[in-house]
């Protein structure tokens, strides 16, 4: 997701794709130790980067009202 496609999210759409970003983020970190390892490992890495872009954008936009 691009960070334009995030900032034109609402509070409310932001709150749902955290959450279901952090449920995919623990799939795949449950995937790739105990099953076997992801065949793209930056995923992870891509996913949490992700999540934090938009929590950000949501404090932004909390802050603003």
């Amino acid at each position: 997701m691009k960070l334009q496609e995030i900032k034109d999210k609402t509070i409310e759409e932001l709150h749902e794709a955290i959450l279901s970003a952090k449920a995919e983020l623990f799939q795949l970190k449950i995937k790739h130790n105990k099953m076997t390892p992801l065949e793209n490992p930056a995923q992870i890495k891509n996913l949490k980067k992700q999540i934090a872009q938009m929590k950000t954008v949501l404090r932004e936009k909390e802050l603003q009202k």
